[in-house]
């Protein structure tokens, strides 16, 4: 027993996402590319929604804390990969492994539930475009990032002390570029049959969002389709349309991952983790902001300052910000009376769509 206890601290060893070295190279170079970007398209979209005070609201807030989360989230698996691949070793300590595994979940499941509250927040907006800043209330949407914070690390913890607690007594090679919960629990020479049931009924915490994105996007489209604005139809319907395409490549990729039997999964499913590890944190900044007018217009902006001189840097920031009325107008005294028209919401779910 003693044996066993000692073999467990020492370091795992990490496979790669194939374990051939020529496609690791590729997938090295890989890394390389998307790394950067993810790190400098989620930093510019953070900075450019910090200095413009229009987009102080609900939207760009959770977009902020998606960036955020996704840095984090890139940042736990590929920097290892690469120092590892640079200095020939493949191995990480006992603690870091298990460190990077509840991160690693943490920073996904926290990604899920933003990803569910920027759906909400678009539902909300499109189809009830007149209540919308009493509704995404400030203290709401603090609440909405915060619970999903709580609850993406609640829903990782578990996972990683229970790993924790397992005996790997002979071959502790992890088949993935990263300490992943799965490769973990086939090397254990322990009963994981607890494990097992807990990761399962995780997946089922991580899904919950999942729903909520289904039901908020069926609701955006039947609000579509009732408006008069053919421009902002086919506006919304193309931004949905790449919204639900990048949702689609993140939990379909996990899922595939997390819900079938262990016993079915080998070095070759490692690919699949790139997708979600790599490939979405890169893509978001491009799909959630990157098509948007003001967010365009805040990175010119930024840009813009960053290359002016302090004098005309004070001289710009100096001047009145576009209140947010401009974007969330506030409820008259019609609308709070109950004397508002269909037509006038109808129109004012068609603004919206304009600017989604």
């Amino acid at each position: 027993m003693r044996e066993e206890n000692q073999s467990a601290t020492t370091d795992f060893t990490l496979l790669g996402v194939t374990g051939q070295q020529h496609q690791e190279d590729i997938f090295l170079l890989l890394f390389l590319f998307i790394y950067p970007i993810t790190l400098g398209g989620n930093m510019l979209i953070i900075l450019a929604i910090l200095s413009d005070g229009r987009l102080h609201n609900p939207m760009y807030f959770f977009l902020a804390n998606l960036s955020l989360v996704d840095i984090f989230f890139s940042s736990v698996t590929i920097p290892k990969a690469l120092a590892n691949h640079v200095l020939g070793s493949k191995a990480i300590s006992y603690v870091g492994c298990f460190m990077q595994m509840d991160f690693m979940l943490a920073f996904g499941n926290t990604d899920s539930y933003i990803l569910a509250a920027m759906a909400i927040d678009r539902a909300v907006a499109i189809s009830r475009p007149l209540h919308y800043t009493t509704i995404m209330s400030l203290r709401l949407c603090v609440l909405m990032v915060v619970g999903s914070w709580v609850v993406g690390n609640a829903n990782a913890l578990p996972h990683a002390l229970l790993t924790a607690s397992l005996s790997f007594c002979g071959n502790k090679e992890v088949a993935n570029f990263y300490c992943d919960i799965i490769p973990l629990l086939k090397l254990s020479c322990s009963d994981i049959r607890v494990n097992v049931r807990i990761m399962y009924l995780g997946v089922g915490v991580f899904s919950v969002p999942l729903f909520c994105i289904i039901v908020s996007y069926v609701r955006v489209f039947a609000t579509v389709l009732r408006v008069p604005s053919t421009k902002g139809i086919l506006k919304a319907f193309s931004t949905c349309g790449s919204h639900l395409t990048m949702v689609s490549l993140y939990y379909g990729t996990i899922m595939g991952m997390y819900s079938r039997p262990l016993t079915s999964y080998s070095l070759k499913d490692a690919v699949l983790t790139v997708m979600y590890t790599a490939v979405t944190p890169m893509l978001n900044p491009f799909i959630y902001s990157l098509r948007n007018r003001d967010m365009k217009a805040a990175l010119g902006k930024l840009f813009l300052h960053r290359s002016s001189s302090s004098l005309q840097y004070q001289a710009v920031v100096s001047q009145p910000v576009c209140p947010q009325n401009e974007r969330q107008p506030m409820l008259d005294p019609a609308v709070r009376n109950g004397a508002i028209s269909g037509r006038e919401v109808k129109t004012a779910a068609a603004e919206k769509m304009e600017q989604f």
